[in-house]
Formats: structure tokens, sequence, C-alpha cells
């Protein structure tokens, strides 16, 4: 058993998954037949298939859906129109083959403006997407140059914060040193002073 793919789409896989819908719908058959014959070619379920025309590629050929669908109506009715005349006086074989000759070309002579018209259309989706792209392009460079300005002023500003951790210390170990300092010099004050009585009893401070 065949293991499904669930790799990204191609453009000549999103042209073969239109290309076999729209020939589904111009036969009279349903999408999910499509769907199922695209996924043995490209060894994808019908599922997934299903999803990529729904959620992308059916926008891009609303024209050529609509074109598919009027060249199904037409071949209805050319059908419709052999089944009565076969029921009313049966005709020969070379008279079938002229009925259906005539009526493919009445449906190519029917459509081929709107084959032109979906033919402009799509080049002009193609201008467009190809437009669209160099805009998405150069927005990403434009974000990744943005991208790679911050993160050179990251890596500057961590630095100067490392250099103010470090002054912040040295200045803590000078502080803790002045304080020591400054207590020892009080200790060694309070060593020097005595007190002695005088002739009245009052207590008098004596410098040694």
């Amino acid at each position: 058993m065949s293991i499904a793919r669930q790799d990204a789409w191609t453009e000549n896989e999103d042209l073969l998954l239109a290309e076999v819908v729209l020939r589904h719908i111009r036969e009279g058959s349903t999408q999910l037949k499509a769907f199922e014959e695209v996924g043995r070619e490209l060894s994808r379920t019908s599922a997934a298939c299903g999803f990529r025309w729904n959620s992308y590629v059916r926008k891009q050929y609303q024209s050529g859906i609509e074109l598919a669908k009027k060249q199904r109506k037409e071949y209805n009715k050319s059908k419709a129109r052999q089944s009565e005349g076969t029921d009313v006086a049966p005709a020969s074989t070379q008279d079938a083959l002229q009925v259906e000759n005539q009526a493919h070309e009445e449906s190519s002579s029917f459509s081929i403006e709107e084959v032109i018209q979906y033919l402009k259309k799509l080049d002009e989706l193609s201008k467009l997407f190809s437009k669209e792209r160099d805009q998405l392009t150069n927005r990403f460079n434009e974000i990744k140059e943005d991208y790679e300005a911050l993160k050179e002023e990251n890596r500057t500003l961590k630095g100067q914060l490392k250099t103010i951790e470090d002054d912040y210390n040295s200045l803590l170990q000078i502080m803790d040193r002045a304080r020591k300092l400054i207590i020892l010099e009080e200790d060694k004050k309070s060593q020097s002073v005595k007190f002695q009585m005088d002739k009245n009893g009052n207590l008098e401070r004596v410098n040694k």
C-alpha cells in the first residue's frame, strides 16, 4: 500500500488538478471523481486534492469553471438532439457522425471567444501574481535587514549592559572597603579616648 504524500504542492500539480477538474465538469462528471483521479496520479488522498482545489486552485479558475459549465450544457444539448433524432427516425452511421461533428463544431464556435478571454484572464492573473511575489520578496528582504540591524543593536546593548554591571560591582566593592575603613578608624579613635574623675567627682575625657 503506497503512502499518501503530504509535501507542498507544486505549480505543475496545481495545473494538473485544474485540468482534470475542469474536464470532469465539461463531461458532466463529479468533482469527487476528479479528486480521486488526481489523487491516483499524484499519490495523494482525494481529500487532500479536494482541500487544495477549494482552498487555493479554484479561486484562480473561476472563468474556466464557468466556461466548462457552458460547454457541459452544450454537450448535453447535442446529446439530447441526437437522442430525439434517433427516437423519431433511425439515422445511418454516416448521418450520426455528421450530427456529432456538427455538434462539436457548434460547441467549438460557441466557446472560442470565451477561450480567448479566459487565456487573457490567466495572463493577467499570472502578471498579478508575479507582481505580488516581487513585492513580498522585497518586503521579506526589508524585514530581514531590519532583523539583522536589531540583532546587532541587541548585541551592542548586551555589551553595554555587561560593562555597566561590572562598573556597578566595582563600585560596590569600593564602597564596602570604604565602609570598613571608616569603621576601623572609629574603632581606633574610641580606643584612644579615656575618662578620669576630677576632684569634684565628675568624669572628664582624657586623650592618650
